[in-house]
């Protein structure tokens, strides 16, 4: 089981995102049977075959073993990752395009860049496993306590210029056999969830802002990349 897996095809997505086949997904960190899932969600056994067959179609389960009981044989089934992210391409032409509005204090740009990045490394890991060849990457995920929006603001100035610096220094076009990276950074507030409680008590962003920093490759040009 991988530890998280992206869905490219619109199908597949659209199967994922039924909240009884999502339900049937989580139950399925571990083997289980139809038999067994439907004790569990309460559904009739049939109908939960009829759903597992669904999720079996496109991947997001498989079979790891059968067993005999009575006059029965029963497959037991897993889900083939433990979380799963819906790629951008599985919008078609409405996907996130970053380079329609290039604003860098946009979060709605930002938002765009992020599904850019999904998008990207997805295709990458469907590639990778296909070659079956291991993919490079490398990404920073912190987190900055600012005192002021003064300090945010010299913070991000610094960030800029730094990253801008590293890509003046070994950013080399003429370099033969090198392979274009595309580097991402990003700041925006730290998103405070809620202690449980009432259903109705929902996220807020808080006054505290997290530096993000994943770099990834990409076929991406060095000219393109948003610091």
């Amino acid at each position: 089981m991988l530890d998280v897996t992206v869905i490219e095809d619109p199908a597949a997505a659209e199967v994922s995102l039924a909240p009884i086949r999502a339900r049937l997904l989580a139950e399925l960190m571990e083997p289980a049977s139809a038999t067994m899932l439907a004790a569990r969600v309460g559904l009739p056994r049939q109908k939960v075959n009829y759903h597992l067959k669904a999720l079996e179609r496109h991947g997001l389960i498989e079979l790891v073993g059968e067993r005999r009981k009575g006059n029965v044989t029963e497959r037991l089934m897993r889900a083939t990752a433990a979380s799963y992210v819906i790629s951008p391409l599985a919008l078609a032409s409405v996907q996130p395009d970053p380079a329609r509005s290039r604003d860098q204090l946009s979060a709605r740009w930002l938002l765009a860049v992020a599904a850019r990045l999904v998008r990207d490394v997805g295709t990458l890991l469907t590639g990778a496993a296909k070659a079956r060849r291991p993919l490079a990457t490398f990404a920073l995920d912190g987190e900055v306590h600012f005192a002021s929006a003064a300090d945010r603001a010299a913070f991000i100035e610094e960030l800029a210029a730094g990253v801008g610096a590293l890509v003046l220094k070994y950013h080399d076009a003429s370099a033969e056999g090198g392979r274009d990276h595309r580097v991402v950074v990003a700041v925006h507030p730290t998103v405070k969830m809620p202690p449980a409680g009432p259903a109705e008590s929902l996220p807020a962003a808080d006054e505290r802002s997290a530096a993000v920093s994943p770099t990834e490759p990409s076929t991406g040009s060095p000219t393109d990349q948003p610091v």
